[in-house]
């Protein structure tokens, strides 16, 4: 789980469990609460983030292959995170550093690097996908995207980096929250395509417990308080130069030890 503390505690994590329950329940990060005259600049430059201690760091040892079940291997991918928030400001900030053996950023689909963010902001539980909604049959698949999918907790494909791409795809039938003024990155690094590298990548996103496909005038953010637990997990989806096919990601390096967080926020 994340926590918000004053830093805000905010980092819970779901998964394939029954409902009302936790994947990892005895788990819990923390989001580093910056004050308000030091807000982290989006710009690719991690300096702001030096202020945040060690003990916010989450590593890639916090992480599970779900794809193949690949053991760590620092040499191939190696990653931290770090979460902070501000005062007063529904924002949730990430500053993702990572190195990898083989950057494939290329690929004009979605089947490059990702970073694979789920978000539920008052923790409401429950699949969110259109395929789970409990309607069943009542409402026909276009009827459950869009009024469901993505509306209760949001799930992010950010490309890491966004070379020639948007920030993100939306998996949901909200484009607009991976827009300006809801979302926002910036990135530096020192590779090309199929170069081995660190890529530090920046971004921050706004949290709802209501997005609705109308756009934002109907929306509601998620309020972020100090000590509030909240909802989130993520999978980064690492693509090397021979993907196993077009749909499948070479390791999916999850935090929840689960892949089903894509769409469960229990």
């Amino acid at each position: 789980m994340l926590k918000l503390l004053n830093t805000l505690i905010l980092l819970f994590i779901w998964g394939n469990v029954s409902a009302h329950a936790l994947e990892r329940p005895e788990v819990e990060y923390k989001i580093f609460q910056f004050p308000r005259h030091m807000i982290p600049r989006i710009d690719g430059n991690p300096k702001d983030w030096d202020i945040v201690p060690d003990d916010y760091i989450i590593g890639i040892d916090e992480h599970v292959d779900t794809r193949q079940g690949a053991a760590v291997d620092k040499n191939n991918f190696d990653l931290k995170i770090k979460v902070g928030w501000v005062k007063d400001i529904n924002r949730i900030y990430f500053l993702y550093e990572a190195y990898d053996d083989y950057w494939n950023i290329d690929d004009p689909g979605r089947h490059s690097e990702l970073l694979e963010l789920v978000v539920d902001g008052d923790l409401s539980g429950g699949r969110f996908l259109a395929r789970d909604h409990p309607a069943g049959e009542m409402l026909t698949r276009l009827e459950k995207y869009f009024t469901f999918q993505g509306v209760q907790a949001q799930n992010y494909h950010i490309y890491t980096p966004n070379k020639d791409k948007s920030f993100a795809l939306v998996w949901g039938c909200q484009p607009w929250i991976a827009e300006f003024p809801w979302a926002n990155s910036a990135y530096s690094c020192d590779f090309k395509h199929g170069e081995s590298g660190k890529l530090v990548f920046e971004f921050w996103i706004t949290p709802f417990d209501y997005a609705p496909y109308e756009g934002p005038e109907r929306a509601v953010e998620s309020e972020l308080e100090e000590n509030k637990i909240i909802g989130m997990s993520w999978s980064i989806l690492e693509y090397d130069d021979k993907p196993l096919d077009r749909g499948r990601s070479e390791a999916a390096w999850t935090l929840s030890h689960t892949f089903d967080m894509i769409g469960n926020a229990s």
